[in-house]
């Protein structure tokens, strides 16, 4: 067997063994958009007012 045959050989049960583990990315992904949601429905009306603050101070009004 070649040099270039074994590589390639390599490569493709590297990649065929890297897949991951699909429910535990999904679960991944759904905790994640649960915690920014969470955040998000704390520290979005505080965030709101120094918006309004930054912007008010800036125009003048």
């Amino acid at each position: 067997m070649s040099l270039t045959t074994q590589f390639q050989n390599r490569i493709r049960i590297g990649l065929h063994d890297e897949r991951g583990d699909v429910p535990g990315w999904v679960l991944i992904t759904l905790m994640t958009a649960g915690l920014v949601m969470i955040i998000w429905g704390l520290a979005g009306p505080a965030l709101s007012g120094i918006f309004e603050q930054a912007i008010e101070r800036v125009s003048g009004i």
